[in-house]
């Protein structure tokens, strides 16, 4: 009986581990479908999930950078056109006439191209002699317009001195082409003072104005010679570490702190291209009267004055129409004896040999010797600067020529030199003159015991430093003209006629 009960007891606990194992089948294949769902729906998400957000865009690229003013630059700005040109803009515009104004807006404009050249060169490295030319266009076409304005301005008597002031001064900024921009500069400047101190004794009693115009224009060529001097030294100075022209140009002319490219004149420009370089440019730019050498010469058939009949029928026959037979033309030297003669600058021995300059503003004879002489001939509206004290000075047939000479040992001589200007800044015991008309004599202080004779002379005016006034003023004093002379003891006895007005 107990192995029976043994034997029931054993098949009750297999039966219940067998159920116990349908059990977790039955479970399992349950939970089999669900899981199976998961799978698919998780592989149907994978295949549908949206695509990855597109990479961030690269950074756009950096701006260039901008154009660093050289130092050279900003000393420009603060000396002279913040310092000296706009006052002087500012007070011409104030009560100067149009013909002054219009002269002086091609200067201000002359002054901004100037600038533009210097950020050029303190920016880049030098160009070769043809960009050079090209970059020096616009400046060259400002100083003829300012030859050209002050030609015109000989109309104006009232504003004729001013515009003369400005013409000349006009010719300083050629110092970019001048190995000694320094000195060329200062003689620029002696070379303005001629006519500055006209304007000075005319206005000094009359209107203040005009005598701070004239200072201040000075001024503008002193501060432009101490910045030359500064950083000019020896011309224009380019910045050997820069960018290129070219560079330069695509860099920074659209972004407005930078001058456009130079643009090619509109009309050829003489010597621009020759052999001569830049320095040839700049030279045939104050040819003054020989402007008007290529016109055509009238001819006596069509001078109203010279034809009674043109005058009453008030009309002139076409120099390519049927004209009056001529009368024969004197046959005209051979042009090896009429052609102008070869300028000359040299120093020949002891005698520095000066002739047949014209429209020179620059020529000065630097570190003269107590032995030396200077002889100047056949000049014609030139400047000459001489530096140094020297033993004689001669100025024989030259046409409106200054000279400008510190010391003299000797004397200085004068003949048939019309409109002649003469200044002395040291000392001279004898100035002669011969045949002379229309001359003006500076005189400085230590100059007033010099003896002055004069022979065939007229028109000539001695100005004298006025005793407390600051240096450049001067009071003008014309040589006596005519004298008297009469009969006393048997002797010719003569004096000045003075006149009691």
């Amino acid at each position: 009986m107990s192995g029976g009960l043994h034997s029931l007891a054993t098949i009750i606990k297999r039966l219940e581990a067998a159920t116990s194992r349908i059990e977790d089948l039955a479970i399992a294949q349950s939970l089999a479908p669900q899981t199976a769902a998961a799978s698919k729906e998780d592989s149907r998400s994978a295949a549908y999930a949206p695509p990855p957000p597109p990479p961030p865009p690269p950074p756009p690229p950096a701006a260039p950078a901008t154009l660093e003013v050289p130092q050279s630059v900003v000393a420009f700005d603060a000396l002279v056109i913040d310092g000296k040109l706009k006052p002087f803009l500012q007070l011409t515009r104030s009560f100067a006439g149009k013909s002054v104004v219009e002269i002086v807006a091609i200067f201000e404009k002359q002054f901004d191209g100037l600038r533009g050249l210097l950020l050029l060169a303190g920016s880049c490295q030098p160009p070769d002699k043809e960009d050079l030319e090209k970059l020096l266009v616009p400046i060259q076409a400002t100083i003829e317009a300012i030859t050209r304005c002050k030609d015109a301005g000989r109309k104006d008597r009232d504003w004729f001195q001013h515009i003369t002031i400005v013409g000349d001064g006009g010719l300083g900024v050629a110092w970019i082409v001048n190995p000694r921009p320094g000195p060329y500069v200062a003689e620029i400047k002696e070379s303005v003072l001629y006519n500055g101190n006209r304007v000075i004794k005319e206005f000094k009693e009359k209107d203040q104005k005009h005598v701070e115009w004239v200072r201040s224009f000075i001024a503008i060529l002193e501060a432009m010679r101490l910045y030359v001097v500064e950083h000019h030294t020896t011309g224009l100075a380019w910045n050997k570490r820069g960018i290129t022209v070219a560079e330069y140009n695509a860099r920074f002319a659209t972004r407005g702190n930078a001058p456009p490219p130079p643009a090619p004149p509109a009309a050829p420009v003489a010597s621009a291209g020759s052999g001569g370089g830049a320095a040839a440019v700049f030279a045939e730019l104050n040819r003054g009267e020989d402007v008007t050498k290529g016109l055509r010469k009238v001819d006596k058939s069509e001078m109203t004055h010279k034809n009674p009949a043109l005058r009453a029928s008030s009309a002139v026959p076409s120099s390519t129409g049927t004209a009056p037979p001529k009368k024969p033309i004197k046959p005209s030297k051979p042009s090896s004896l009429t052609g102008k003669k070869p300028p000359k600058f040299a120093l020949e021995g002891k005698n520095w040999s000066i002739e047949y300059q014209e429209n020179e503003s620059g020529l000065a004879v630097d570190d003269c010797q107590l032995n030396q002489a200077v002889n100047i001939f056949g000049c014609k509206h030139s400047t000459i600067l001489i530096k140094g004290k020297v033993n004689a000075i001669t100025l024989v047939n030259c046409v409106k020529t200054s000279v400008l000479v510190d010391s003299v040992v000797s004397s200085i001589s004068i003949t048939n030199s019309p409109s002649f200007a003469l200044q002395i800044t040291g000392s001279a015991p004898m100035i002669q003159l011969d045949s002379t008309d229309s001359g003006q004599i500076y005189l400085s202080k230590a100059s007033l015991g010099v003896e002055i004779t004069t022979a065939k002379c007229s028109a000539i005016n001695v100005s004298l430093p006025v005793e407390g006034e600051e240096e450049g003023v001067f009071e003008e004093q014309a040589v006596p003209e005519m004298l008297r002379t009469i009969v006393k003891d048997g002797k010719l006895v003569t004096g000045v006629v003075e006149h009691v007005g």
